[in-house]
């Protein structure tokens, strides 16, 4: 059912006097309904948010529901907070209980368009007050307390601090390091299925304070196995396109992917090095961020496109209810291999024997015409697959999954069509919370001596044999799998490369990944496939980097690959005058990178020679 936590102002008023950067005063405001726990009864007089308004640290406010609850005050204008106070409440919990409280700063008395202002990260102290400095220069009328999930508030006394004026959006805060996703629903209402889209304002703060993105739009939550798990993943859509963050795409629609299960962290953008290292036409972005619902801190998250058709996404023709005929009814078709294909409206079951899901056009548009025309076209494709199947990229997209050691590579697949184009491509790849060494199933992955598919990974349908009969019956794609990784091993695609770029990962994750596991109190536990607990942080992210040192020079192995580094080196070179270009095996390609198909090629310019990787 749907959960509605409706925030009511108190009817207490406090003087309006106010002093420059001193303590601020005002209307009282908050969670109406309190919890009086001489009863354990539902209440309106006893435990208010007057109560943390009363300068006596012995009384409290305690709200009836659990989370998502507040206590603030009405300044009735705008003041640039300076300074914010705490106490708990004085109980055996109360220490705790202040940790990842949030505190927040509004000019709509709804809190639509509030700003984080500062997290509490340290247990509180019983019976005295606790003071952070405030560093947000927005002036706000409204200010408030929004107590950690599952702590009805608690709170003995609050105390703001700051001085009148509107102030600006210079220097607004973050939570950490990374960027910082607030999304405010109307009515408080909390995203609770994937159908029901919720009225919310999206607000993106980044460049260290600096930058601000906040637009309406809808929420709602996203993702199959991941949706069970206690830290929720979410859909959000803006109301007009967005370019968001360092993304290619301006899109309406981005995803919050939750990770719960990753203790890195990192695993799908580490995957998506992968993708980009091994000439995938198209990667997701992706990028680490912390996400705040309606003043709660839900935890770090991943921001990452929504995978659909968009010219810096996959870039095929859009369709429409009239494209029924001709040319028009060709494409582009955009379609998931997708064992939960049958918990779809637009799906069917090919010819094999695997659950295909139409993701575009969607369910709400596609006609009787196009649903008949790929789906003839998709058994076509499978039983025919040397004239139907772009061999490069599906290849590629294997190897992104061999090499990550994903076990839910078959399990969902992304593939599409254009228009006019007989060939069926496959990608982007997606999905690698299990990849890396974290599936019980089939831990530890480089002790398994065939592919991962092969090896206890999930397919959906009839997919492993259909893999089987691309990688390992026929000479034509094996030896073309080997050009590709020779291409990539000349890269990028080294031990050294992938263990700096694990790295760095683990530095920029530092900060939020303390807040998470305050959040999810997961790390010495076993949650979804975890097939040991390795007790810290930095020994999460050790299993990664260790398996990826192996998993290189594993798939050398099975590919019966010698890595010989060809030996160019790197030498000064002016790329505003004229070179040539070749290939590496010497065939000319021109005098300019531009429009060059992805790959390794030598420029020689002179008597200089360096090599360059088109992405």
């Amino acid at each position: 059912m749907i959960k509605k936590i409706f925030s009511i102002l108190c009817l207490i008023t406090i003087s309006q006097t106010t002093f420059a950067d001193g303590k601020l005063t005002g209307t009282v405001i908050g969670t109406k309904e309190t919890v009086d726990y001489n009863t354990s009864r539902k209440s309106t007089t006893v435990n208010t948010c007057k109560d943390a308004f009363d300068g006596d640290l012995n009384t409290y406010f305690a709200s009836w529901e659990r989370s998502y609850t507040w206590a603030g005050l009405d300044l009735g204008e705008p003041h640039v907070i300076t300074r914010v106070g705490w106490s708990p409440r004085n109980d055996g919990q109360g220490e705790k209980r202040v940790q990842l409280g949030v505190f927040e700063g509004a000019n709509r008395e709804d809190f639509m368009d509030a700003l984080p202002i500062y997290i509490i990260t340290e247990k509180g102290k019983i019976g005295q007050m606790s003071y952070a400095d405030v560093s947000c220069s927005r002036g706000f009328r409204y200010v408030r307390y929004v107590g950690p999930s599952d702590a009805r508030c608690n709170i003995a006394e609050l105390e703001f601090y700051g001085y009148q004026g509107e102030g600006n959006d210079s220097s607004l805060y973050q939570l950490t390091n990374l960027p910082t996703v607030s999304i405010h629903t109307l009515d408080n209402e909390i995203p609770y299925d994937k159908i029901h889209q919720i009225v919310s304002q999206l607000t993106i703060i980044s460049d260290n304070g600096t930058k601000l993105l906040s637009e309406s739009g809808t929420t709602r939550e996203r993702g199959n196995f991941s949706r069970t798990t206690p830290k929720k993943p979410y859909r959000i859509k803006f109301d007009k396109k967005q370019r968001v963050l360092d993304a290619p795409a301006k899109a309406k629609k981005w995803t919050l992917i939750n990770n719960y299960g990753d203790k890195t962290l990192m695993r799908n953008l580490l995957a998506f090095e992968l993708s980009r290292r091994l000439g995938m036409t198209y990667t997701p972005f992706g990028t680490a961020v912390d996400v705040m619902l309606n003043g709660e801190y839900k935890g770090c998250y991943q921001l990452c496109d929504q995978v659909n058709i968009n010219k810096h996404r996959v870039n095929i023709t859009e369709m429409t209810p009239q494209d029924n005929e001709g040319s028009a009814l060709t494409g582009g078709y955009f379609v998931e291999i997708d064992a939960y294909a049958d918990q779809e409206k637009s799906w069917f079951t090919s010819n094999k024997g695997n659950p295909v899901t139409i993701k575009s056009p969607d369910e709400d548009s596609i006609t009787t015409k196009q649903k008949a025309y790929i789906k003839t076209y998709f058994n076509k494709m499978e039983s025919q697959w040397k004239t139907y199947l772009d061999l490069n990229s599906f290849l590629r997209h294997f190897l992104v999954g061999e090499l990550s050691g994903n076990t839910d590579t078959y399990w969902s697949v992304f593939m599409y069509k254009e228009r006019d184009n007989d060939t069926m491509y496959t990608g982007p790849v997606w999905d690698f919370d299990l990849a890396f060494n974290n599936d019980d199933r089939t831990y530890p992955v480089n002790n398994k001596r065939d592919y991962i598919y092969r090896s206890g990974g999930s397919c959906a349908g009839n997919m492993r044999s259909f893999v089987d009969k691309i990688v390992v019956s026929d000479a034509n794609a094996k030896s073309q799998l080997v050009e590709i990784w020779d291409e990539a091993r000349q890269g990028e695609l080294t031990e050294e490369y992938m263990v700096a770029f694990i790295d760095s990962l683990e530095n920029a994750l530092q900060q939020s990944q303390e807040l998470n596991f305050l959040r999810w109190p997961i790390m010495n536990q076993k949650v979804h496939q975890n097939p040991r607990v390795w007790g810290s942080y930095q020994a999460e992210v050790e299993n990664v980097r260790t398996y990826m040192k192996e998993r290189i020079a594993w798939m050398d192995k099975k590919l019966n690959y010698t890595f010989v580094p060809n030996g160019i080196a790197d030498v000064a070179f002016d790329m505003s005058k004229n070179y040539q270009v070749f290939t590496l095996s010497g065939r000319y390609c021109g005098t300019k990178t531009d429009g060059l198909r992805p790959g390794i090629y030598l420029l020689r310019q002179g008597k200089a020679v360096k090599k360059v990787v088109v992405k």
